[in-house]
């Protein structure tokens, strides 16, 4: 680590009982603020769900603090180092659900959910041609980087999956299914729902994509392109070998590309791939439209 990553990211979730989500909320962003992290957490009745960033000394006394908690002792924490704050400020929220859902049948994962495979047993199946591989993210995600030969979802939020699996792949309920999304939350509740809905044979990456990069022995083998991450970092790179390969391509010109920036126009806000060229040929916007919007701000300012 070089001196100036000094900060770290967390990356957290732990499906357990919290009596009183809401009290829970209100406490944990005034405890986050009194401690200095910036970052975005979720709570739930079902949870908790986060990522946070600070200084190394404010996260390990975070994680520490957690972890004196009985309800997290357990709780795995995912850490990547960071020249300074993945955030702008810090946000705890209440929800119903940790990642929405919305199937009639309640899913708890500490009671149903899939096998769960190391990194190294999730390349040995991936390896296998008696398998099918299912990105349980977004097709935004997917098309900035994903495993090889992994089934794209035709979704853009996680609540359109049930209807997508019932659509797509009622007729395999017999063949081994593998899952993986970017740090495993998605997957506790995918490979569940698969379940009750009859599927026999279904596995999940343990510790998600980020995990399976920092992997020693696979090194993130067989994932090719960036994997997108909700802070402003974007995207990151998982595949740590001279294997990989760009798999994302330029909103404007087509050609490889692996970085997502946002539309400058402030009411689209847009985020799409683009390369340098063309985000100087375009102005840091997606269209001719938002082009023509934000040269009429300038201009009137």
């Amino acid at each position: 680590m070089s001196e100036q990553q000094n900060y770290q990211i967390l990356l957290y979730y732990k499906f357990v009982q919290i009596p009183d989500p809401e009290a829970f909320k209100d406490e944990h962003l005034q405890y986050c603020k009194d401690l200095g992290l910036k970052g975005r957490i979720l709570v739930a009745s079902e949870g908790i769900n986060g990522t946070v960033s600070g200084t190394i000394k404010q996260t390990e006394q975070y994680m520490q603090d957690m972890h004196a908690n009985p309800l997290f002792a357990d709780m795995v924490f995912k850490i990547d180092p960071s020249e300074g704050h993945a955030f702008k400020k810090m946000f705890v929220r209440h929800r119903e659900e940790l990642v929405t859902f919305r199937v009639e049948d309640e899913l708890d994962p500490n009671e149903i959910s899939g096998t769960r495979l190391s990194p190294q047993e999730f390349y040995e199946y991936l390896q296998r041609d008696d398998v099918i591989v299912i990105d349980g993210r977004n097709d935004y995600e997917y098309d900035i980087g994903h495993f090889r030969n992994a089934i794209r979802p035709a979704v853009q939020s996680f609540r359109e999956f049930p209807e997508w699996i019932r659509e797509n792949l009622s007729e395999h309920k017999d063949k081994t299914i593998l899952t993986y999304c970017t740090g495993g939350i998605r997957c506790e509740k995918l490979t569940g729902f698969m379940l009750k809905e009859g599927f026999k044979d279904v596995a999940q990456l343990e510790g998600g994509i980020v995990t399976y990069g920092k992997d020693p022995e696979v090194q993130g083998r067989l994932f090719d392109g960036k994997c997108y991450v909700f802070d402003e970092r974007i995207a990151v790179p998982i595949n740590q070998t001279d294997e990989d390969i760009i798999v994302g391509k330029c909103h404007h010109c087509g050609k490889p590309e692996d970085r997502y920036i946002n539309c400058d126009n402030d009411a689209c806000h847009l985020q799409h791939v683009c390369c340098e060229e063309c985000e100087e040929l375009h102005h840091g916007c997606c269209s001719a439209e938002c082009e023509e919007i934000v040269a009429a701000s300038h201009n009137a300012s």
